[in-house]
């Protein structure tokens, strides 16, 4: 069969993506913060946006007055006119402000005859940076007497820890870089190993907590022989194995127990460089007459409108073809930001008044009386796309009567609702695990199975391996390593 070509027409559907619409569900996603940050961005860069006054909305001047004002403004001749600079200098004494602002004495004149705290600068808003891990191995390096070769392989040593204080890379490559001798660069590494914090730079667990017992106040071989060989039957507290093993009491194996307890595994985390995150919740919710009402954070969002200056370049018949098109653009994109803003505001009112609706019972008792809920039950409540939803629910947070919560907190699959149980959500069934636990016998913890079969009294059926998972979520150990 031959192939050739030919000409056809054919109609067809195709989704696509523009980018008002790639706007408007970026601005879904974002945070507050994040949020107003763009607004302030846009308000930048386009010029057809401004922001509305509260006080001019109280008392609107007259359109015209304005408008013949906004022209005024925008003529050439006010900027270029001799007679605005010279009033300009007879109200205003450069010189005074020229010397003031050159001044980097903060006692100049002009502070001393104001006296006013508030003309200094506030301290919040200088700004400040935590000290790594790696910086502050590094300052304690510099004053140790090293020489060039040895300073480099130390701080090289210091670049591969972690934030734990481990290395990350296998000590014989590091050492197999450098132009040391093994056993010099041992020695540098023990170094490093006794800077504050005491244990970083070890290779393993043993090597660290072993490095922080040999420099306690009151050393103890016990101790040390335990962390070098019998970590694995303490973890399971197998006690008479190691009181045979070094011919000791039982006693005298918890005691040093307790000591290695003291120990810190991550000696790297007492130096941490992350900063504090600061959360601003996008929702709040009262409590107003025994009901509770949803309202949305406006608080540094601004009121936006489009400039009459502007629109008024649109109707002028006499201007330019290309300028007419650049405003145009810009009022395009002025009006959909606009409507997106809104849109996005509309939206978040809408999950989060169905969120509080689904759950009056959480707001009023506390998490463990969260009921189960997915994306697809607000989404068809609403009248929404469940991704629509989704993204609404990213990086947004709820301040309630009884703390912050992120709106996927609020989202858990149903638990134990199968062969007649009742549904329970995730959390609230970590809820119930952590309370059972917390008020369990210590010589005899429950296990997996038992926990599962306690919950089924209360029609909460629940699988052991299922108990196993929410346990390890919660980073609880086994019931075997749980006895004492």
């Amino acid at each position: 069969m031959a192939i050739k070509m030919h000409q056809g027409l054919r109609q067809s559907q195709s989704l696509m993506i523009t980018p008002q619409l790639q706007q408007a569900i970026k601005l879904l996603t974002l945070t507050h913060l994040e949020m107003t940050t763009l607004i302030s961005q846009e308000m930048v860069e386009n010029p057809m946006l401004e922001e509305i006054d509260g006080e001019r909305d109280t008392f609107e001047e007259d359109n015209s007055t304005r408008e013949e004002m906004d022209s005024r403004e925008a003529t050439a001749d006010n900027f270029s006119g001799p007679e605005l600079i010279e009033g300009a200098k007879e109200t205003f004494d450069w010189e005074q402000y020229s010397e003031s602002f050159n001044s980097s004495s903060s006692s100049a004149p002009n502070m001393k005859e104001s006296g006013s705290p508030d003309d200094l600068p506030s301290y919040e808003n200088m700004v400040s940076k935590n000290q790594s891990l790696q910086e502050h191995l590094e300052w304690q390096l510099r004053m140790e007497s090293l020489t060039s070769e040895e300073l480099n392989y130390a701080l090289e040593l210091v670049g591969n820890i972690d934030d734990d204080g481990y290395l990350e890379v296998p000590l014989d490559e590091i050492i197999g870089r450098s132009k040391l001798e093994r056993d010099q660069a041992i020695g540098i590494l023990g170094l490093v190993q006794h800077l504050d914090p005491v244990g970083c730079g070890a290779q393993n667990l043993e090597e660290c907590l072993g490095i922080q017992a040999r420099l306690l106040p009151e050393r103890s071989p016990l101790v040390e022989l335990i962390i070098e060989r019998n970590m694995k039957e303490l973890e399971k507290k197998d006690y008479l194995k190691i009181a045979k093993d070094f011919g000791v009491t039982k006693e005298k194996v918890k005691d040093a127990e307790l000591i290695i307890m003291g120990l810190n595994p991550k000696p790297g985390r007492l130096v941490s460089a992350e900063e504090t995150q600061y959360v601003v919740p996008d929702i709040f919710v009262a409590e107003v007459g025994g009901e509770f009402v949803v309202q949305i954070n406006d608080e540094g969002v601004p009121r936006l409108r489009i400039s009459n200056l502007y629109k008024s370049l649109i109707k002028n018949q006499q201007s330019d073809a290309e300028a007419k098109e650049f405003v145009q653009d810009k009022l395009r994109s002025a009006m959909w930001l606009i409507k997106s803003i809104e849109n996005r505001q509309k939206t978040i009112y809408k999950v989060a008044n169905s969120i509080v609706r689904t759950q009056q019972e959480f707001f009023k008792k506390g998490p463990a009386f969260l009921k189960p809920m997915i994306l697809k039950d607000i989404a068809n409540e609403i009248g929404m796309h469940e991704s629509t939803v989704s993204r609404v629910t990213t990086n947004k947070f709820m301040h309630t009567p009884i703390g912050t919560f992120e709106l996927k907190y609020f989202f858990n699959a149903g638990i134990g609702g199968k062969n007649g149980g009742i549904d329970i959500a995730g959390e609230s069934l970590k809820l119930k695990l952590k309370e059972m636990i917390g008020h369990e016998d210590p010589k005899r913890p429950l296990s997996d199975q038992k926990i599962s079969e306690l919950l089924s009294t209360k029609d909460i059926i629940v699988a052991r391996r299922t108990v196993a998972k929410y346990r390890e979520m919660m980073g609880i150990a086994p019931s075997s390593k749980r006895k004492k």
